[in-house]
């Protein structure tokens, strides 16, 4: 199947994570791949969100790219959501490196990037299968308490945590995110863990040795690269620098402007709106 692009080729399958089979698109030039991708989606966002970002990486700068779908998730879901057990630490500790381990089976000579969006970032040095990684580009990852983000957003925040989206997931058995205008679906156990990690104070941290396993980026020795964006009232700056503590003093900041690169606005998700293409060669740059 071609893409839009001809020198784009489009392969959809389903590849094992755990227990899961997991949704996926891989995105392929005409010639031999120079690098091997792989987007891990923020929470909420569906892969084909990142389809022009991955078309472009393919066409413009001859990698691979693989795209997916957690579990219960978008394509990935195959049941009903009040019935998934899933969690948020499924989606980092089994889903993400399940999508690595992949593409260095399809392509074991070349050297594995990870572009982890929010979520797809944040729980980098505690995943198995990062000694595979040659590159981890963070895009909008960060720690963050509900108490981080600026007024008016945080009373959104509040609201999401504390007020009618707890009580709908409780009675519906699931988040109704459509219905509540926060864009998808989640099965409860990711709302429930991400609710967590969000409303207790350095949650993300006392967890690791209990419920996570202890961060140690050393395992990967990978280039570490985190943008933040200067207009994100989701994972505001310092939330990002706050994770870049966990990769290690090899880990290099990025503040992304909009108005630096001739754009309105980025915000959490606009880095790969195709709008906002100006910010891929410098997503990428080394």
């Amino acid at each position: 199947m071609l893409d839009m692009q001809s020198s784009v080729r489009v392969e959809d399958f389903q590849f094992p994570a755990g227990s899961a089979q997991l949704s996926a698109r891989l995105y392929l030039p005409a010639h031999t791949p120079r690098v091997a991708v792989v987007i891990n989606s923020a929470t909420g966002v569906p892969r084909d969100y990142y389809q022009h970002f991955a078309t472009w990486l393919v066409a413009e700068r001859g990698m691979a790219c693989l795209t997916y779908d957690y579990r219960d998730f978008g394509h990935s879901l195959t049941g009903p959501l009040a019935a998934s057990t899933a969690t948020m630490s499924d989606w980092a500790l089994v889903d993400m490196p399940a999508a690595y381990a992949e593409m260095q089976r399809r392509f074991p000579d070349l050297p594995l990037w990870v572009i982890g969006h929010s979520v797809g970032g944040m729980l980098g040095p505690l995943q198995p299968g990062i000694e595979s990684i040659a590159r981890m580009i963070c895009v909008c990852s960060g720690l963050v308490h509900h108490s981080d983000h600026p007024w008016p957003y945080q009373a959104l925040a509040r609201l999401f945590w504390f007020g009618h989206a707890p009580l709908l997931v409780k009675t519906l058995g699931y988040l109704p995110g459509r219905a509540i205008g926060f864009g998808t679906d989640l099965p409860p156990g990711v709302y429930w863990e991400w609710r967590r990690w969000c409303t207790t104070p350095g949650a993300y941290l006392p967890e690791t040795g209990h419920r996570l396993p202890i961060p140690d980026w050393g395992r990967s020795r990978a280039q570490v690269d985190l943008f933040a964006c200067a207009d994100d009232d989701t994972i505001p700056p310092e939330c990002v620098w706050r994770l870049a503590d966990l990769y290690g003093d090899s880990a290099r900041q990025h503040l992304l402007r909009p108005k630096e690169h001739g754009l309105r606005d980025i915000g959490h998700l606009g880095a790969f709106a195709r709008r906002n293409a100006a910010l891929w060669p410098r997503l990428i740059a080394q």
